[in-house]
């Protein structure tokens, strides 16, 4: 076993010394047969949308529950840690991976001649679409991925007839970090019929909103990580603020944030959830 694998890096360092490509050309009309995904992202749609047997690898995240909404799906797979080495190991025919994937990793399988196709973070449901479609036509999965994407458009026409109680949230997060415009959480929250304090106060992405801010903007609902760091963390410090802790009352919402992160079907649970939190506190 360790003089095959020896042999098998030798090889890979000896064609990226020459620059050499190591893997055969894939026609694109022939569906890949052996593909790993090194993404969170990229894992759970080719999960959802491959066929038996296509799907070798995902990434070590798609197994961790407190990241991935397809963690016991996952154990099926054979896991990767995004190197190099190990996916030239697999022989791919096709590789899954997030524009934030290592670089170094989609630079060197490049050279060496595996076909990488990458996928950009889905910041709203017009992405998340498109990347099931997308993902669908390279694994020549059409059909399922239309399955996906009808499933998608059917939860969000549920949610739009729902209450849209315009009731007012904001994500608070370890950190004081909240999310604004541009993010997929905005959008979640809007197909809930919620209005996002972030946005509203022009923060777009990712970014810190200070805990002064957020008390005098009042919301209505908080949503909060439900992840649990199993000990007390600095992080964590502006969630047990006497301030924060006033504030929140009982209008705190524990989010699936595995169910956040990535755009999937699975992602319209997080906006139903909160469709019905903001309906229960509004009951008298």
């Amino acid at each position: 076993m360790r003089a095959t694998f020896a042999a098998w890096r030798a090889n890979l360092l000896t064609a990226f010394a020459l620059g050499l490509s190591v893997m055969p050309t894939l026609a694109q009309d022939t569906a890949p047969h052996r593909v790993v995904s090194m993404n969170l992202c990229t894992d759970q749609l080719a999960m959802l949308i491959a066929g038996e047997g296509q799907l070798h690898s995902v990434s070590v995240l798609a197994s961790d529950p407190r990241s991935s909404a397809m963690a016991r799906q996952a154990e099926a797979f054979v896991i990767n840690h995004a190197l190099a080495e190990e996916i030239f190991l697999m022989e791919a025919d096709l590789v899954l991976a997030g524009t934030f994937s290592s670089r170094a990793t989609v630079g060197l399988l490049r050279r060496l001649g595996f076909r990488v196709e990458e996928f950009a973070p889905a910041t709203s449901f017009d992405d998340v679409r498109n990347h099931i479609a997308r993902i669908g036509e390279l694994l020549h999965r059409q059909q399922r991925a239309a399955e996906l994407i009808a499933e998608v458009n059917a939860g969000l026409a549920r949610l739009a007839s729902g209450p849209q109680s315009g009731r007012t949230i904001a994500l608070y997060e370890p950190n004081s970090y909240t999310a604004g415009s541009g993010t997929l959480a905005n959008e979640i929250f809007t197909a809930a019929g919620l209005v996002n304090i972030a946005e509203r106060l022009g923060i777009a992405g990712s970014a810190r909103l200070p805990l002064e801010q957020l008390i005098m903007a009042k919301p209505d609902l908080i949503g909060r990580s439900s992840s649990d760091y199993g000990a007390p963390a600095l992080a964590q410090e502006n969630l047990v603020h006497p301030a924060f802790r006033a504030l929140a009352g009982q209008q705190v919402v524990d989010l699936p944030v595995a169910k956040m992160i990535c755009g999937a079907p699975f992602t319209l649970d997080a906006a139903f959830m909160l469709q019905d939190a903001a309906g229960e506190q509004s009951q008298p």
